[in-house]
């Protein structure tokens, strides 16, 4: 899950190395991706959005077609190097030219019933999101984004204005070589915290359960700031699923702008699919939040280096029962349309 990181210094590769590592699972996962190479798949993948919902199959079974559905968490990059050049830091040769470009996500995406996506910035491209930007531009009904920017910068809130314009609907922050503890006590988390309160754009932390309680005291200091915090915490990840960890996250409940993405199965838990060891942490989860407050995500392309696409959707939409058919639809589409793309 490691994404965006900050201009080259020691601290840059500090940070790198951080979020790389947040574990042992998804950080080999992602170098097995970058060694095979994602390829560019030949054709050009169009999208029919539906123009209305219509009405709503009560069918707990869930059929895939024409669901509208919206997958949370995705990277996008090219190998077109020359117009979009990589960060310092990432050496383009270990990369082998790799790929995963907005029609590879569709394709993998569409089968599935999903149709729209919210890109997050990736990784090799540090705060330059111009590739994610154009992706945005290209399909606007299609792609949403969430960035990555120098919260180390004089006028952090300023760039969030700007992007927000693009597309841009939220903020991807992270602990980096700082404590996780204290490394919201900055002067431009407050910048970025009072600009989202203000815009109603969303901090997306990506951190590790022992940096869940830095949330909540930001929370009590920007109550009005929507959070979005991915990939469950990252509870069970590279670890066994603690109780403590469990209560940690559901904690945050208590704060209302605060939602969970229930992303990234394959990294969490046993790591294999059908994934049914997530079940408990989902319904504590579930009940915690409910369904308003909860958005599906892929992960991809890291969801598809050992699975399926279907191993990561099919487990909220098909295979657990205590989340009503109408619940399934807010974590699968409504809660991330209302925010993302309303």
């Amino acid at each position: 899950m490691p994404n965006g990181r900050p201009h080259p210094s020691k601290n840059y590769l500090d940070n790198v190395s951080r979020v790389a590592d947040l574990s042992s699972t998804s950080t080999s996962l992602r170098r097995d991706f970058l060694k095979q190479g994602a390829g560019a798949w030949a054709g050009t993948l169009f999208l029919k959005m539906a123009a209305a919902d219509g009405a709503e199959s009560e069918n707990p079974a869930f059929q895939k077609k024409s669901k509208n559905f919206i997958d949370t968490h995705v990277h996008v990059w090219t190998n077109d190097l020359q117009k979009y050049p990589f960060s310092a830091g990432f050496a383009t040769e270990d990369m082998k030219s790799a790929a995963f470009l907005p029609a590879d996500i569709l394709r993998h995406a569409q089968p599935s019933g999903v149709n729209r996506v919210v890109l997050v910035q990736m990784s090799y491209y540090g705060f330059d999101n111009s590739y994610m930007l154009d992706t945005i531009r290209q399909q606007p009904r299609v792609f949403r984004g969430i960035a990555v920017i120098d919260w180390k910068a004089n006028h952090p809130d300023e760039i969030m204005e700007e992007l927000s314009r693009e597309g841009v609907r939220g903020f991807r922050i992270y602990p980096g070589s700082d404590l996780p503890s204290t490394w919201l006590d900055q002067p431009g988390f407050d910048k970025m915290f009072r600009c989202g309160a203000e815009k109603h754009l969303a901090m997306c932390p990506l951190i590790n359960p022992d940096a869940l309680s830095s949330i909540g005291r930001q929370c009590e200091k920007y109550p009005r700031t929507p959070i979005v915090i991915d990939h469950l915490g990252s509870v069970g990840e590279g670890r066994e699923i603690r109780e403590a960890d469990i209560r940690a996250l559901c904690a945050l409940a208590r704060y209302p702008e605060v939602k969970v993405k229930v992303s990234a199965f394959y990294a969490l838990g046993k790591g294999e699919p059908p994934h049914l060891d997530l079940a408990p942490l989902i319904k504590r989860v579930y009940e915690a939040f409910g369904p308003h407050r909860l958005m599906w995500g892929s992960d991809c392309p890291f969801q598809t280096v050992k699975e399926s696409y279907e191993d990561s959707i099919s487990l909220i939409r098909d295979r657990l029962d205590f989340i009503t058919p109408e619940d399934k639809q807010y974590i699968l589409r409504r809660t991330a349309e209302k925010f993302f793309f309303a």
